[in-house]
């Protein structure tokens, strides 16, 4: 976890809390650009859709990464998983108090539609090559 403390006192996170984006939730979880991108997409596709199915993901990422992300929501008390559906909860712990306030901002006035591949421009991004009518992951 990336948190620091200085961007989430109280003046801060007020000027972040105006205009909250999915950017700097995965910022602080992960310092890999990368993984915060796969993060960012996972949580998107929950806030998209209310309550998302592992079957319900897109073909962007593979189903396992997707699980990999949505669990590590639920372990950190992001999201739920209940009846085979991950959707939005608030069960983060007292030292976090001002992020989870951000992200239910997020939740809440944050656009769905955000464009993560600028704002994550130097992730690396899942390539697929087709090779004999069949699509393989790079």
């Amino acid at each position: 976890m990336n948190l620091k403390y200085w961007e989430w006192e109280t003046g801060a996170f007020r000027e972040k809390a105006k205009k909250p984006s999915i950017r700097e939730i995965a910022r602080v979880l992960f310092e890999n650009e990368t993984q915060a991108y796969r993060f960012a997409s996972a949580l998107l596709e929950v806030k998209k859709k209310g309550r998302l199915r592992l079957r319900d993901c897109p073909e962007s990422l593979p189903v396992a990464t997707w699980k990999r992300y949505l669990d590590y929501a639920v372990q950190i008390g992001m999201l739920k998983h209940e009846e085979e559906s991950y959707e939005f909860t608030d069960r983060f712990t007292a030292p976090a108090k001002n992020f989870a306030a951000y992200v239910q901002e997020w939740v809440v006035k944050g656009n769905a539609d955000e464009d993560i591949d600028s704002a994550f421009a130097f992730a690396k991004k899942e390539k697929q090559k087709k090779r004999g009518g069949k699509t393989l992951r790079a």
